[in-house]
C-alpha cells in the first residue's frame, strides 16, 4: 500500500453499526423467525432423508400446499424486512399459515417450522418502531433560574403543539368548509 492511497473506504466497523441501525428500524426478528419457519414447511415433504440404507421419503398429497404455504411464509418474513408499514398484516398471515400449515404440511414442518412461524409472527405484530430523538432544549440560555418560581415549569417543557387540535389550528373551521 502506497501512500497515495487511502485504503479501503470503508471497514467491518462501519457496516457493522449500518447493519445494527438498519436492523433496529424494523421488526428484523420476526422477518427472520418468519423466514426460518418457511423454509422447513416447504422443504421437509420433498425432502428424503437417509437412516443408514433406509431413505425416508416424505412427500405427501400435501406437497404442493406445503410448497405455498413455505413460500408464503418467507415471503411476508421479507415484508416485515423491507415494508414495515404492514407489520401487523404480516404478522397476523403468518400466524394464519403457521396454523394451517398443520394439517396441510406434515405437523408444520414437524413443529419446528409452526413454532417459528408463530413467534414471529406474534413478534411482528407486537413490534413498534421506536419514537425519533428529540432535539434537546437548553433551558439555562433562554430563562435565568431566579426568575422562575419554585415547582414551576418553564415553556420549553412543553411541546409547540401539545394543544394543537384542528379546532384550534385553522381557527375552528375544518377542511371541509
Amino acid at each position: 500500500m502506497s501512500a497515495e492511497s487511502s485504503g479501503p473506504s470503508r471497514d467491518f466497523t462501519y457496516w457493522r453499526l449500518r447493519f445494527r441501525a438498519w436492523r433496529g428500524s424494523r421488526p428484523f426478528w420476526a422477518g427472520l423467525l418468519t423466514i426460518l419457519g418457511g423454509v422447513p414447511i416447504a422443504w421437509l415433504p420433498y425432502a428424503e432423508l437417509q437412516i443408514g440404507h433406509l431413505t425416508l421419503a416424505m412427500a405427501t398429497t400435501a406437497g404442493a400446499g406445503s410448497l405455498i404455504i413455505g413460500v408464503l411464509l418467507v415471503t411476508l418474513g421479507l415484508t416485515m424486512w423491507y415494508h414495515h408499514i404492514v407489520r401487523v398484516f404480516a404478522g397476523v398471515a403468518s400466524i394464519l399459515l403457521a396454523l394451517v400449515s398443520i394439517p396441510v404440511s406434515n405437523l408444520g414442518g414437524f413443529l419446528v417450522g409452526f413454532l417459528l412461524a408463530l413467534l414471529g409472527g406474534a413478534l411482528s405484530i407486537s413490534w413498534a418502531p421506536a419514537d425519533p430523538a428529540r432535539p434537546v432544549v437548553d433551558t439555562a440560555e433562554t430563562s435565568p433560574k431566579g426568575d422562575e418560581p419554585d415547582g414551576g415549569t418553564d415553556q420549553a417543557d412543553f411541546p409547540d403543539d401539545m394543544y394543537d387540535t384542528s379546532v384550534d389550528a385553522n381557527g375552528g373551521r375544518n377542511s371541509a368548509g
